[in-house]
């Protein structure tokens, strides 16, 4: 049976106005019997009628995320606890990437002279007190890591946490008192003496062992890799961006005097890279006030750790809207959901997270462990504005004629299709250049790990905007 738009709009805020039947030759053309046809050029002559509705409501709850897998080179180190927020800590273990070449001309066991932990982070990369003085221990790994690998992780069943660490140092998250020319970097590096011992015998190895550097997971079977802890203090996070190990020696010469000549050298040999297994281990309390405003129903996302947002979208509603006002020709034109988000006051400047993943609840974990992107049709992405407090997930049509296609071969949609999660990510994005204009585009997808962050999405004032364009007869 033909359905035709209703004379009347009961309560409806739809907005009508007309254009061109060109400006649909590029769109997807609709028949409202259900199908989807190819109409060619039979509107070009014709004027069409654009239809917006925006009426629609969505609902939703948080739901607990109280585990992630670690699928980035970001180590997070310290303890905060945020009024509003709750107490946040993390330590971290991993592997590393050897070189697969040392040098050891005129090198011998003898002439390494120290080894140290590198840890680098960019100005700003903390949650917290810049200032405070805090403590970390460096303990080596006794035991392979396994693949894959969660922040619920318990570094004692990989190391021997009641040995003395293997090292320990003191830092802050500044540099005051420093030269001028480290203060003008664009980073901070926390340096962390390691045992002579170590970097002798990762030295012995690759000349005893040169295949044992041939790849990570054979140098793991060497050296499975260090565990580091807060040993002390509290107030801030800080998110380690490049982890590397650093061997110093020296090589004798004599010059042309004949007088002995030493020469100091160093080099990088390991490095935490995306090939290596690394790991956050997070623990999170949330604050009694959050939880008595989740407890209340308001839609809180907490991360790294902590909530998801689990929403209902209407789309069976979307689609009987549709079916009851597209007339005997429609294109569909746009989907558009936009959440509005508020920032939770709190003392540590924990602000929204930076992009949220839309995913079908029970395609969620399926999509992390294939490394998937967004397809637009049961994922989603979108970044926080902060011109307009909101996330705009803008790309929906694609779901909507899934969806329809369903519709029309069942009489229903499935509720688990209309089921989303809503957890932040992290974005990775590459750019591409064909000479005259570049373009970026999102390369990998990851669970969000990163400082601290939380916001609430008002559900309740959320818009989803559907338009669609229909044939207007005389």
């Amino acid at each position: 049976m033909m359905r035709h738009l209703s004379p009347k709009y009961d309560n409806m805020k739809s907005i009508l106005s007309f254009i061109t039947g060109a400006a649909l030759s590029a769109a997807l053309l609709c028949a409202c019997d259900n199908t989807t046809q190819d109409i060619g050029s039979s509107l070009i002559q014709e004027e069409s009628e654009v239809i917006i509705h925006n009426e629609f409501a969505i609902s939703g709850h948080s739901t607990l995320n109280e585990r992630i897998e670690s699928r980035t080179t970001t180590q997070l180190l310290g303890d905060i606890t945020a009024e509003g927020y709750g107490n946040f800590t993390s330590d971290f273990v991993c592997q590393f990437m050897p070189a697969s070449k040392l040098v050891t001309d005129g090198v011998t066991v003898n002439d390494i002279d120290s080894m140290k932990l590198i840890l680098a982070y960019p100005i700003g990369g903390y949650v917290g007190d810049s200032i405070a003085p805090m403590g970390l221990e460096v303990f080596r790994l006794n035991s392979q890591l396994p693949n894959p690998i969660f922040s619920t992780l318990d570094p004692a069943d990989y190391c021997d946490l009641n040995a003395a660490p293997i090292a320990s140092e003191i830092y802050v998250g500044n540099a005051q008192g420093l030269s001028d020319s480290i203060q003008a970097l664009r980073y901070r590096e926390i340096y962390v003496d390691l045992p002579v011992s170590l970097a002798r015998e990762l030295f012995t190895l690759y000349v005893e062992n040169p295949g044992a550097y041939s790849f990570p997971t054979e140098f793991a079977k060497y050296f499975p890799g260090i565990y580091v802890r807060n040993s002390f203090g509290a107030g801030r996070v800080t998110q380690i961006q490049q982890t590397s190990m650093v061997m110093y020696y020296h090589t004798t010469s004599t010059d042309a005097e004949g007088n002995e000549t030493i020469s100091r050298h160093e080099n990088e040999y390991f490095a935490v890279t995306p090939e290596v297994i690394s790991n956050n281990n997070i623990g999170f309390t949330i604050s009694p006030q959050l939880q008595t405003r989740i407890d209340a129903g308001e839609g809180i996302i907490v991360a790294p750790v902590g909530y998801d947002l689990e929403i209902k979208f209407p789309i069976q509603d979307v689609i009987d809207y549709y079916l009851d006002n597209c007339g005997q020709l429609s294109v569909v034109n746009t989907l558009t959901l936009t959440l509005p988000a508020e920032a939770i006051v709190n003392d540590y400047g924990i602000n929204p997270p930076e992009s949220l993943l839309m995913v079908m609840s029970d395609k969620k974990e399926e999509f992390f462990l294939n490394n998937s992107l967004n397809d637009d049709k049961t994922s989603f992405i979108a970044t926080y504005s902060r011109a307009t407090n909101s996330y705009v997930f803008s790309g929906m049509r694609e779901y909507f004629l899934a969806m329809l296609d369903k519709y029309n071969a069942d009489g229903r949609v499935d509720p688990a299709e209309a089921t989303f999660t809503l957890t932040p990510v992290t974005l990775t994005t590459e750019a591409t250049s064909n000479g005259y204009t570049t373009s970026t585009y999102v390369s990998a997808i990851t669970p969000y790990i990163g400082k601290p962050a939380m916001v609430k999405i008002d559900l309740s004032k959320a818009d989803i905007t559907f338009q669609f364009s229909k044939q207007a007869f005389q």
